[in-house]
């Protein structure tokens, strides 16, 4: 199944918004925001994946529509998936963009360094 073009446009709209440098990226047979090379917000299906700070990890688990990332068959801390209705209103999308984009100084780049 093909991912979510309108969620795209609607991440890239958010990302534009706040004046984001970032490069879109097919990958995992979603979609995939990469901010300073490293990957910050996507789209799996018709799931928005947010990758933010482990530590705010089970509080976020809380939020509506929220659920762990297990795309890999095991939970990945700092990463999960928010269903439509949790990113259904402007707000809440803008909210997960954000938290995403606030751990993103922090997170380590899956960039492979050339020797």
């Amino acid at each position: 199944m093909a991912y979510d073009l309108h969620l795209e446009g609607r991440i890239k709209q958010v990302l534009d918004k706040k004046r984001i440098v970032y490069a879109g990226k097919n990958m995992m047979g979603g979609w995939c925001a990469m901010v300073d090379d490293k990957m910050c917000v996507g789209i799996v299906k018709n799931e928005l994946m947010a990758r933010i700070d482990p530590e705010f990890h089970e509080k976020a688990l809380k939020k509506k529509g929220c659920r762990v990332m297990d795309f890999t068959g095991r939970p990945m801390a700092g990463y999960v998936f928010v269903s439509p209705e949790g990113i259904d209103m402007e707000i809440d999308l803008e909210y997960w963009i954000q938290l995403c984009l606030d751990f993103n100084p922090k997170a380590k780049s899956s960039k492979k360094s050339k020797k």
